[in-house]
C-alpha cells in the first residue's frame, strides 16, 4: 500500500485550484467570480454549442442581462459602470471564456474597445450620449482598426476622413474582422487624417455605413464578425475623439482588451482540463477508467500546472495594473503565453477524450478552434514575441 495520502482538498477545488488561488482574492473578487461563473453555467454553456453550430450569438438578447450583472465596462467609473478594479475585470472574462471565447470577446470589444476610448479620450457629451446606454447593454459598440491590407501593422491603415469647408468630416475606406460590426449601435473608427490617426464616434445608422457580416468562419462561430465600409460618411466636426491623436490611442484600447484576454484565455483552458479530467475518470477502457493510465495522468498534470499557473501570471499582473504599474510589454507577457498554454490545453484534452473530442457535445473542440482565433486577434503570437524580444535586447525586429 502506497504511503502517499490521497489529495482530497488544496485550498479550494484541488483538480481546477491546486494552488489556492482563491485565497489570493479578496471577497468583493471572489463574489464578482462566483456569480459570473454561475451566470455562465446557468445562461450560456447549456446553448453556446447549439449557437457555435448555427453561427450564431444573441447579443441583444444577452447585453441588456450582462448590463444588469454590470459587466459592460465594469472597470471603468462613472456613466453606469461598475468601477471594479482591473483584477475583478480580469476574473470575469476568465469565467466568461470558460463558456466560450465569443462572449468574451462581446464584453471586451464593448467595455475594453468601445466604451473604453469614449471614457478615456472623449468630449463630455459623447460619453454622456453613449457610455450609460452602453454600460446597460440597450446599445452595442465596436471598435474598427484592422483593415484588409494592414493587421499587425495598423499604421499602414488606408481608411481616411478629411474635413470638408463646412468642418464635417468625410471618411471613406473599410475595416475587417470587427467584431460586433453588423449588430452595433455604434461604432469607434480609426482613420487617417491630415494631423494623424484620429478617433471617430460613429453612429451606424449614419448614412455610407454598412457592415457585411463574414460567415463560413471555423472558429469563434458563436460570435458576430464583420466586414465594415465607409463610402463618403459624413459626420459633424465634433464626432472625432478630442482626447487622443495619433497610434496611443487605438494602441491603448489594445492593451486594455489584451488584459481581459490573459484571464479569459485561461478560462477557456480550464474548461477543457475540466471536461477531460471528467471524462479520464468515468471512460472505461480494457476494465479500467483511463485516468488511472499513466500517459493519461500525465496529460492531466501538465493541463493543472499550466492552468494554475497561468493564473497565477494573469493575477500578478492584474495586481501591477491596479498598483498602475503594468506596461505594455507584460501584459504582452500575459497575453502571449497564456493563449499559448490554453491552446496547447486545448489539444491535449482533445486526446483524452479521442474521437469524442472532436463533437459539440463537449466543450472541447470548440475552445481549441476558438483559441486559434484568440492566438492570432490582439496582437498576433508572432508580434507579442517581438515585443518581448525588443524588451529584453533593446532592439527592434519588426522590419
Amino acid at each position: 500500500m502506497s504511503d502517499t495520502p490521497h489529495l482530497t482538498r488544496v485550498g479550494g477545488d484541488a483538480p481546477l485550484d491546486f494552488l489556492a488561488i482563491d485565497s489570493l482574492l479578496s471577497d468583493e473578487e471572489r463574489q464578482i467570480q462566483q456569480t459570473v461563473r454561475q451566470f455562465v453555467r446557468d445562461r450560456i454553456v447549456p446553448e453556446v454549442g447549439q449557437w457555435y453550430e448555427d453561427g450564431t450569438f444573441p447579443g441583444r438578447e444577452l447585453g441588456p442581462i450582462m448590463g444588469e450583472l454590470g459587466l459592460l465596462g465594469m472597470h471603468l467609473d462613472g456613466y453606469g459602470c461598475s468601477g471594479t478594479s482591473a483584477v475583478a475585470y480580469g476574473l470575469a472574462c476568465l469565467e466568461l471564456e470558460a463558456g466560450d471565447s465569443g462572449l468574451r470577446s462581446f464584453v471586451s470589444v464593448q467595455g475594453s474597445l468601445a466604451m473604453f476610448p469614449i471614457w478615456a479620450y472623449g468630449s463630455d457629451e459623447q460619453k454622456d450620449t453613449w457610455l450609460p446606454r452602453m454600460a446597460a447593454g440597450q446599445a452595442i459598440g465596436c471598435f474598427g482598426l484592422t483593415e484588409p491590407d494592414s493587421g499587425s501593422d495598423p499604421s499602414a491603415m488606408r481608411t481616411h476622413a478629411k474635413q470638408d469647408a463646412g468642418g464635417d468630416w468625410v471618411i471613406n475606406g473599410s475595416k475587417m474582422w470587427i467584431t460586433n460590426g453588423s449588430v452595433a449601435d455604434v461604432a469607434v473608427v480609426w482613420a487617417r487624417t491630415d494631423d494623424g490617426v484620429r478617433g471617430f464616434v460613429v453612429p451606424t445608422d449614419t448614412p455610407g455605413f454598412s457592415a457585411n457580416d463574414i460567415h463560413r468562419k471555423a472558429s469563434l462561430r458563436a460570435s458576430v464578425t464583420s466586414e465594415l465600409m465607409f463610402d463618403d460618411l459624413r459626420l459633424p466636426s465634433d464626432a472625432v475623439l478630442p482626447g487622443v491623436s495619433g497610434m496611443r490611442g487605438p494602441l491603448s484600447c489594445l492593451n486594455e482588451a489584451r488584459f481581459g484576454i490573459m484571464f479569459g484565455a485561461i478560462g477557456a483552458g480550464r474548461a477543457c482540463y475540466e471536461a477531460a479530467l471528467d471524462y479520464a475518470k468515468e471512460r472505461v477502457q480494457f476494465g479500467v477508467p483511463i485516468a488511472s493510465f499513466q500517459l493519461t495522468q500525465r496529460k492531466l498534470v501538465e493541463m493543472m500546472v499550466a492552468v494554475n499557473r497561468g493564473t497565477l501570471v494573469a493575477l500578478h499582473l492584474g495586481r501591477l495594473k491596479d498598483a498602475g504599474q503594468l506596461t505594455s510589454a507584460q501584459v504582452s507577457f500575459g497575453k502571449m503565453d497564456n493563449v499559448r498554454q490554453a491552446l496547447e490545453i486545448a489539444r491535449e484534452a482533445r486526446s483524452v477524450l479521442g474521437a469524442n473530442g472532436i463533437t459539440l457535445e463537449y466543450p472541447v473542440i470548440r475552445h481549441m478552434n476558438n483559441l486559434e482565433s484568440v492566438y492570432t486577434y490582439e496582437g498576433t503570437n508572432e508580434i507579442h514575441t517581438l515585443v518581448l524580444g525588443q524588451a529584453i535586447t533593446g532592439i527592434a525586429a519588426f522590419s
